[in-house]
Parts: C-alpha cells; sequence; structure tokens
C-alpha cells in the first residue's frame, strides 16, 4: 500500500530555526528550509503539533523517519528533540540535525558526525539535553559575519539577500540529498560527495 508505514522510527530529522513568519526568512532558518524542502519534494506536510514541534512521521526510501521543526525557540531546540529521542528511543547517532553555519559561504553544506557547538545556540542546547556532541549534523552555510565587531545575534536574524537565493536554494537540495543518504546508513557517501 502507498505510503506505509514500515518498523519503529529508525531517525530523527530535525530541523533547526525560530517559529513565527518574521524569522521565516532568516539565516537561522536554514535548517527550517531545508526539511521544508524535503516535506516538498517527498510530497508531505510538517503540520502535526508534538514536543513541543511540528512534525511528520515518514518514510524517506526505505527508512521510517521523524521530521521535526521544534518550535521552542532556537536556544532551546534540545528540549524538544530529547522528548522526542526518548519517546521513540532513538540512539543520538540516528538524530540528524540541519543548521545554519556562519563559517561557511551561502551555497556551501558540511556535513560532520558528531562536534561541538561552535558558538551555535541550537547545538549548544542539543548537546546539553542529550548530554552528549555524538549525534550527525548537516551545516548549511550562510555566510560569515560582514566584520568581527558585527552583532552575532543581528547577523543570523537578518534575512538571506535575494542575490543569493540561487546559491541558497542549490545548497538546501544538496542537503536534502546529504539526508537522504544519511537516514539509509551512508554518512560516508554524503560526506564525500558534499564535503568539497
Amino acid at each position: 500500500m502507498f505510503g506505509l508505514k514500515r518498523g519503529k522510527i529508525k531517525y530523527i530529522i530535525a530541523g533547526l530555526g525560530n517559529p513565527g513568519p518574521k524569522y521565516a526568512n532568516t539565516r537561522h532558518n536554514a535548517g527550517f528550509k531545508a526539511v521544508d524542502l524535503l516535506a516538498q519534494e517527498e510530497g508531505f506536510e510538517i503540520k502535526k503539533v508534538k514536543f513541543q514541534s511540528l512534525i511528520a512521521d515518514e518514510m524517506i526510501d526505505n527508512t521510517r523517519c521523524l521530521i521535526m521543526k521544534p518550535q521552542t525557540m532556537m536556544n532551546l531546540s534540545g528540549e524538544a528533540i530529547m522528548q522526542a529521542a526518548e519517546y521513540y528511543d532513538i540512539p543520538n547517532e540516528n538524530i540528524l540535525v540541519l543548521f545554519d553555519d556562519i563559517n561557511l559561504d551561502i551555497g556551501k553544506i558540511r556535513i560532520r558526525r558528531k562536534g561541538s557547538a561552535g558558538g551555535h545556540n541550537g547545538i549548544k542546547s542539543i548537546i546539553s539535553c542529550l548530554g552528549s556532541e555524538e549525534f550527525p549534523r548537516v551545516k548549511i552555510g550562510v555566510d560569515k559575519k560582514p566584520n568581527e565587531n558585527y552583532d552575532l545575534p543581528k547577523w543570523v536574524l537578518s534575512e538571506f539577500p535575494k542575490e543569493k537565493s540561487e546559491e541558497l536554494n542549490a545548497a538546501l537540495k544538496n542537503a536534502v540529498e546529504a539526508v537522504k543518504l544519511i537516514v539509509n546508513d551512508d554518512i560516508d557517501t554524503a560526506m564525500n560527495k558534499y564535503n568539497g
């Protein structure tokens, strides 16, 4: 039967961002944008409310996944993800997080198996709640601050420049392709392909 769910949920795919229309096109919402594109490509909507998040329970190829957009505000994202991980008994290595990275140019993505927060408050919250840095992530480039003294919150809450929409869309598409590889247990291929 079409759309039949097989087996238990194996992966959490969490896109990070801030809820509400005023944040929709900001750099900090790159994670939301990526999972929205995944939903669009796979033909589902992320709209059920659970775990302080908008969620969808879907098959990505042959893997049953919980797709999440935490609605807690960025710096509390870990609370939502931890609730879902505990409920479905998902190990940390199967919690895939997509988020913005100011150390990467727009158009670039980078995949990591684990790592520190690197100053990202959403990741800091997840590490704190899970008690571990060992979860995979897809970082989506949003460009460096214009200068060292530029206010970081102001930068990540600024909107993506229209003239870079092509590069951003290409990166989001690559992020979605990487997600599909990772949830099919092929993170090595994803890293080799996209970590150029």
